[in-house]
């Protein structure tokens, strides 16, 4: 689950509805829930989706941030900010505010130190405590009593074979053991869990990683995302160390589409979102009539001490919508007839950049793997934007709201925007996502 703070606004809002139209469980921290339901009804087109929770609080109330919030969390995209208007008020809908088609000499209507600071150090507090971890347990071996440790065999007698395995649980681990014969054209054992019902989703991660003894021969991890028994799997071969225990490390691109041990490249690569059961496999056969080099006949044995999901240690945790300019207040030689009116007010908006800083360095110092974004002048164009990153906070410009929530949403899985903060402006129209990683990939990491 996502959570998003902040999920009424004009990023925001976008931000929930590409989340949740993608299939991602969202809870969105709102202060005002009949007024979000109402909101949220409209932007779905009259009905609230199964997929999108409210949850009651304020970030300037750390009481009202409880561990709750956080349960089954795995990322936050934090769009919060101070809300500003124009003197002489707003239309219900903020037409003034978010159109931009005229400029309003602006006010604000919060304090922007509890918002931008204060608020932000209390999310991280909730956060930090209670955020889920990215390597989590699939299998806990431990749990004997766990229907889905109950692995059956599936062995080369569906085709005639004679060979078969066995899986025991030990008390903590899990023990996959056999003999595989070529005799009558066999060739393989293996074991399988029961399907999951759900089935899992492992969106959140990059990978599985099993740690393992075995015995120097070579392996296959299956994954299969569909419920048929025969149906189209995918699968890893991992070699192992003979009576010496290892890490394998999985990774889901690397995950070969395949059938009855022929692959099947046009069925695509494999969707972590959908995981009904796994395998573990010995086998004389590779695919596409290959052989397993360092296959022998006979006994074989492979401890299981864990499986888990794993994820790259710099993708983001904590995804931060802040804003470009937020560090030129007081710079020196600074052209303010050249900047925008938020750096030109900043100071009769009650230090609104200033705070933002503060609370970007409070994200910075939190420890948590984070991605800062600054957007210059936000508008609200529906149009494709080619999108540019800069750092250093000279960039000046425009980008729409629709194009930093699919930024935020997009730098998820991103780990070349991990430990980054960085400005974004819209160069030209059409659409350079596709190379938003190798971009992102040319820019510093912060130091901290």
């Amino acid at each position: 689950m996502i959570l998003v703070v902040g999920a009424t606004g004009g990023v925001g809002k976008r931000v929930v509805k590409l989340l949740v139209d993608g299939g991602q469980d969202v809870r969105v921290l709102v202060r005002d829930l009949p007024r979000a339901q109402k909101l949220f009804q409209v932007w779905f087109g009259g009905q609230l989706p199964d997929r999108l929770e409210f949850f009651g609080g304020d970030l300037t109330i750390a009481e009202s941030l409880t561990p709750a919030l956080m349960a089954r969390m795995t990322a936050v995209i934090c769009c919060s900010g101070t809300k500003v208007q124009p003197v002489e008020g707003d239309t219900p809908q903020r037409e003034k505010y978010y159109q931009g088609l005229k400029f309003y000499l602006p006010e604000v209507v919060d304090v922007p130190e509890q918002v931008e600071y204060e608020g932000i150090k209390n999310l991280l507090a909730v956060v930090q405590d209670h955020i889920q971890p990215k390597e989590s347990t699939l299998m806990d071996f431990r749990q004997t009593n766990s229907p889905q440790l109950a692995w059956y065999s599936v062995d080369d007698g569906v085709m005639g074979g004679v060979s078969a395995s066995q899986w025991r649980l030990t008390g903590d681990r899990a023990l996959f053991t056999g003999e595989v014969s070529t005799a009558n054209n066999g060739g393989f054992a293996s074991v399988r869990s029961p399907n999951f019902e759900p089935a899992l989703d492992l969106s959140h991660a990059e990978g599985i990683q099993l740690r393992i003894q075995g015995d120097g021969k070579r392996y296959k991890f299956i994954v299969r995302s569909q419920n048929e028994w025969d149906g189209l799997s995918y699968c890893y071969s991992f070699d192992t160390f003979n009576n010496r225990p290892q890490t394998v490390c999985i990774p889901f691109q690397q995950l070969i589409p395949v059938f009855r041990a022929k692959t099947v490249p046009e069925k695509g690569p494999f969707n972590p979102s959908q995981v009904s059961a796994l395998q573990l496999m010995h086998s004389k056969f590779e695919y596409d009539g290959g052989l397993n080099p360092s296959f022998s006949p006979g006994i074989f044995g492979l401890e299981i001490e864990s499986i888990k999901t794993y994820a790259n240690p710099l993708t983001p945790q904590f995804i931060h919508v802040s804003s470009a300019g937020v560090t030129r207040p007081g710079r020196p030689g600074l052209n303010l007839a050249e900047e925008p009116p938020a750096v030109r007010l900043n100071d009769q908006l009650g230090g609104i950049l200033t705070w933002k800083l503060r609370g970007e360095d409070a994200i910075r110092g939190s420890g948590l793997t984070y991605t800062i974004i600054r957007p210059c002048a936000l508008t609200e164009s529906e149009n494709p934007e080619m999108l540019q990153f800069a750092q250093g906070d000279n960039l000046r410009g425009q980008v729409s709201r629709w194009a930093i929530a699919k930024l935020c949403v997009d730098s998820l899985q991103l780990a070349e925007a991990g430990g980054k903060t960085f400005e974004v402006s819209a160069s030209e129209p059409g659409s350079n996502q596709a190379a938003w990683p190798f971009l992102l990939r040319q820019l510093n990491f912060d130091q901290r």
